[in-house]
């Protein structure tokens, strides 16, 4: 049977060393480890691990849940933070990402092996049991979704979609004809319609890369919409549109 690959991301060499040791003597293959956002990247494409590992805080301005969001938007794999005391900021930006399990700091051999184990399982778990939208399609495949208003459901095609804005657990999807107000979480209706289209910007915003007409380091205008870009969100977005 095939070794599970992992990669290891963690800034102090130290540990990261001994996080790689401890999954080679449990009999995991390993990528070898790397401490920062680029070279995490690079490591993700190139050596394709099946299991991420991910220090939460890499003390750069990109950290590892900018290195989630990227593993969210562009691979299939399963992730775990690896974190310390962080500050509640932080925590929530790594909640947001919805992590397949978590280590804290300090760990033993049986946390890492029992993290993994359970990140696993999780990840093909939700693979093979995909969740049943209440108001639109998990079809992904399809280019629209239906949400339900009054006694209708109502086709909107992805295209029409210009972006959603969220307050507590509503999501407002925001199309030129109309608005419509769904009761679901920010992030499961960008997973629901495709994290490589509709991109999160800030907490309470999320866009159609589509419709972005301009765009500077704090806000973006969809038509004549100004619509907030957080720090926290900024670099990705940015490299997503391949804008240096």
């Amino acid at each position: 049977m095939k070794k599970i690959k992992i990669g290891v991301v963690e800034d102090e060499l130290i540990i990261a060393d001994d996080i790689v040791a401890l999954l080679t003597e449990m009999d995991y293959d390993t990528a070898e480890p790397c401490g920062n956002f680029e070279d995490a990247i690079n490591m993700l494409n190139n050596d394709k691990p099946d299991l991420a590992i991910l220090d939460v805080n890499l003390g750069d301005k990109l950290d590892g849940v900018d290195i989630a969001r990227y593993i969210r938007t562009h691979l299939n794999i399963p992730f775990i933070f690896l974190t310390a005391n962080s500050d509640a900021a932080t925590v929530k930006r790594a909640r947001e990402t919805m992590p397949n399990a978590y280590l804290v700091k300090p760990f033993q051999k049986a946390d890492i092996y029992t993290a993994i184990e359970v990140a696993l399982y999780n990840f093909d778990h939700s693979k093979n049991n995909p969740p049943i939208k209440k108001d639109a399609t998990n079809n992904q495949q399809r280019d629209y979704i239906f949400i339900k208003e009054g006694d209708y459901f109502h086709k909107v095609t992805h295209d029409e979609i210009l972006y959603l804005s969220s307050e507590h657990i509503y999501v407002t999807v925001h199309t030129a004809r109309k608005k419509f107000l769904i009761r679901t979480s920010m992030q499961e209706y960008i997973e629901t319609l495709g994290a490589d289209k509709f991109v999160r910007v800030h907490r309470s915003y999320a866009i159609n890369l589509d419709k972005i007409d301009k765009i500077n380091t704090a806000t973006l205008l969809v038509g004549t919409q100004e619509i907030p870009v957080s720090k926290n969100y900024r670099d990705v977005l940015m490299r997503m549109l391949n804008i240096f």
